[in-house]
């Protein structure tokens, strides 16, 4: 159980990272011309199999540190506001804590996206000092099946040493859709979440040929029930999701290119995880002009995307200009595309 110094700690921290927090809503109200949040891939390889993923391998080396530290200036030379590091497993990286340090010492609000199985006590401590700000991890279920591994049986003792150690904020997303066999066990993760002290949201996911589809009434149900637990957190301002567990369309303007860059291993730019290959422009060579030019682009994925990121960062922008189809040609031919969304 937290002494009351560590909870004393625990709670400068949370406001002197709203205080920043803050700070970046108003930046990126008043200029459109900088990115607000930026997917840093770490290391493609991930320890786990889980069946609808596409965003892994089990081969990759990491990035080496002064590569990752090289992008990260790069970034926050761009007023990049937050970074999240991801994978992949971004636990697997040998220097993740270097590149966390590297992203305060730039002053971007630091975040990570994991498994959470590799978690320690030593490595929570770690993850303090380096100053991270954000942990997201997924439970999918609450005991492992042959669609994912991440579930509440083999987590927990994981989410416990969290409540004990962690100074930054921690959010549990649990799933519905994409072939999860019990909708019910987002809702018995969500509460487990909260319990614990963390926030809690819920995600609709695709299935392994990154497809999406209208959630069925339980699944419904379940969504809606947990989506609850998350009240006043800022990740539940997504009402893009409540459209598609209904199977509607979203009218929106897709900034990602912009306001969200997904950087894979080989540091080039990307709208997303999900549309790899659009437009695939080195960050070593990615300005504002490009900015202002995917800014104002339509992304054709939009109407039923998934990626809860590329909305959250949209709502600042709802209001700005609005966005042209995408020019011929503005592609190299060849570029992998996946078609549909998830986070």
């Amino acid at each position: 159980m937290p002494g009351w110094g560590f909870k004393f700690r625990r709670s400068a921290s949370f406001v002197h990272r709203r205080t920043r927090e803050l700070r970046m809503v108003a930046k990126g109200i008043v200029s459109a011309d900088h990115p607000v949040l930026v997917h840093l891939v770490a290391i493609r390889r991930c320890n786990l199999t889980c069946a609808y993923c596409n965003e892994y391998d089990r081969t990759s080396p990491p990035v080496p540190i002064e590569t990752l530290c090289r992008r990260i200036d790069l970034l926050a030379d761009l007023g990049t506001t937050a970074i999240t590091m991801s994978g992949g497993e971004p636990l697997l990286h040998p220097e993740l804590d270097r590149a966390i340090a590297r992203i305060r010492e730039r002053g971007v609000v630091a975040g990570m996206i994991t498994n959470g199985y590799l978690l320690t006590a030593d490595r929570i401590k770690l993850l303090n000092e380096a100053g991270l700000d954000h942990m997201q991890i997924s439970i999918d279920n609450v005991a492992p099946d042959d669609v994912s591994k991440k579930s509440l049986k083999v987590l927990d003792r994981k989410l416990q040493l969290l409540a004990e150690h962690a100074l930054f904020h921690v959010n549990i997303n649990s799933v519905v859709g994409g072939g999860i066999r019990n909708p019910q066990d987002a809702l018995v993760v969500g509460r487990r979440a909260v319990e614990l002290g963390f926030t809690s949201t819920v995600g609709i996911i695709h299935d392994g040929e990154g497809q999406v589809r209208p959630l069925q009434p339980e699944e419904k149900r379940v969504y809606l029930e947990t989506k609850k637990l998350g009240k006043g957190h800022y990740a539940q301002l997504n009402y893009f999701q409540d459209n598609i567990a209904n199977g509607v369309r979203n009218n929106w303007r897709c900034r990602a290119g912009a306001r969200y860059l997904y950087i894979c291993e080989d540091g080039l730019v990307h709208y997303c995880s999900q549309q790899r290959g659009y437009p695939a422009k080195p960050l070593e060579t990615y300005t504002v002009r490009d900015i202002r030019r995917e800014f104002l682009t339509e992304k054709s994925c939009a109407p039923f995307c998934t990626v809860s990121c590329a909305h959250q960062v949209s709502y600042m922008d709802f209001w700005r200009a609005p966005q042209r189809p995408q020019p011929l040609g503005q592609f190299e031919p060849g570029l992998v595309q996946i078609q549909s969304a998830g986070d």
